[in-house]
């Protein structure tokens, strides 16, 4: 690549994963790609504080808690002017973007990014033009409600394509809902069954192997991504190493 890239990274404005944000914006911004943001009002956005404190999270702190690395990333990202001055929803354009990276988050806030009409309606225009687009978590969600342009259909359908399992979702629920209630729970509905629904097969859902352990730099065969010509998914904050460069991939033969 002679000149960077531009790659947009959608955010709400509170709640989002920081792992699924900031993990591959690093890894982009190391690979010499330009990463710009978007929020509902082009406001900088705030991670989801219990990811990045641990507070409330309990004996298992440890275990859900964002990793030191993505933790560090996110100070980080927090800090580029391109996150400082992001976009508004309302004046995305497909043409100006090379690339597109839909982070998620379970959170309550979660939610101003995934129902908005503005953001569904750039991701299928994004989608129809045939450059990259990678969905992580939640951010299937979004792709799963956001419309093909000329077919009116969720531009999931004919993809295959993963998200976060319901065995993923419900454990995180059943941990802690005695206390948190269901800040896991961001629909009645889980995220698979709602992704499922959207595709043209329920068959066309990939599990993979079982996510016990997250990828890293230097342990990226960790994670699990799907590949369906310009569209990558993946399952969780785990996968993000693996979906950062495995979404990097798909510009080696692309025409944009």
């Amino acid at each position: 690549m002679t000149s960077k890239l531009k790659i947009l990274i959608p955010l709400p404005s509170n709640d989002f994963d920081p792992s699924e944000s900031a993990i591959p914006w690093k890894i982009l911004k190391e690979n010499n790609f330009e990463v710009f943001f978007a929020t509902p009002d082009g406001r900088p956005g705030k991670a989801d504080f219990r990811m990045l404190s641990g507070k409330g999270l309990g004996l298992w702190r440890p275990i859900l808690i964002a990793h030191k690395n993505a933790r560090t990333a996110y100070q980080e990202m927090i800090s580029d002017s391109n996150f400082l001055n992001p976009y508004s929803y309302q004046n995305l354009k497909p043409e100006d973007f090379s690339g597109l990276i839909l982070p998620g988050g379970h959170a309550p806030g979660m939610k101003e990014y995934l129902e908005s009409k503005p953001l569904q309606s750039f991701v299928g225009k994004f989608f129809a033009t045939g450059k990259p687009l990678g969905a992580i978590c939640h951010g299937v969600v979004l792709a799963a409600r956001s419309k093909h342009p000329d077919t009116d259909r969720s531009i999931l359908h004919g993809k295959r394509t993963t998200a976060l399992l319901k065995s993923q979702e419900m454990a995180a629920w059943n941990l802690t809902k005695l206390w948190l209630g269901d800040y896991y729970r961001t629909y009645p509905q889980s995220v698979e069954d709602e992704v499922k629904a959207a595709l043209k097969s329920p068959d066309d859902f990939h599990f993979g192997p079982k996510p016990i352990f997250r990828d890293s730099h230097t342990k990226p065969e960790r994670g699990h991504v799907v590949i369906d010509g310009n569209y990558i998914s993946a399952r969780w904050p785990g996968d993000a190493y693996s979906f950062a460069n495995s979404f990097i991939k798909l510009f080696k033969h692309s025409q944009f």
